[in-house]
């Protein structure tokens, strides 16, 4: 939801996973004209219809990275930066809003990504000494990334 501030849209977070089936790509991509009304109407949400439609158009987009990559996780977490985030824009970042704009992906600029990327774990951008920060890299530490499964 490029364009406003993170506040608005957490304030409205709940509105969002029930106007958007709990988050779930595969409801959501089988939204149709009826479910774009609908949400115009939501005072609940964010009415802008490109983005509604964007958000229909990327869970439908969704479903080819899982057929090629086995899962959006293992799709996304092949974009994890290797070190930790230089001055102004991470190049994994513009890389991944590249490689989604390519596939057909809408409202997916770097920013956003990200954001996105920040809150998934792939980037632990915290000061230098932050608690949070340790912690953050503590659990990266112990994660096992998802790989890119083979289909037969």
């Amino acid at each position: 939801m490029s364009g406003l501030s993170w506040a608005t849209i957490l304030r409205k977070r709940e509105n969002f996973r029930a106007a958007f089936c709990d988050f779930d790509p595969e409801a959501v991509a089988r939204f149709g004209a009826r479910d774009v009304n609908r949400l115009l109407r939501d005072a609940g949400i964010v009415r802008n219809r490109a983005k509604i439609e964007a958000t229909i158009n990327n869970a439908r987009r969704h479903a080819d990275v899982v057929a090629e990559f086995g899962s959006f996780p293992a799709y996304v977490w092949g974009f994890e930066p290797k070190r930790g985030r230089p001055e102004g824009m991470l190049p994994e970042a513009i890389a991944l809003s590249n490689d989604l704009r390519k596939r057909g992906w809408a409202f997916v600029g770097p920013t956003t990504v990200l954001s996105f990327m920040q809150a998934m774990g792939l980037v632990n951008d915290h000061l230098p000494g932050c608690a949070a920060g340790a912690k953050a890299e503590a659990l990266r530490a112990k994660f096992r990334r998802p790989t890119r499964s083979t289909k037969p």
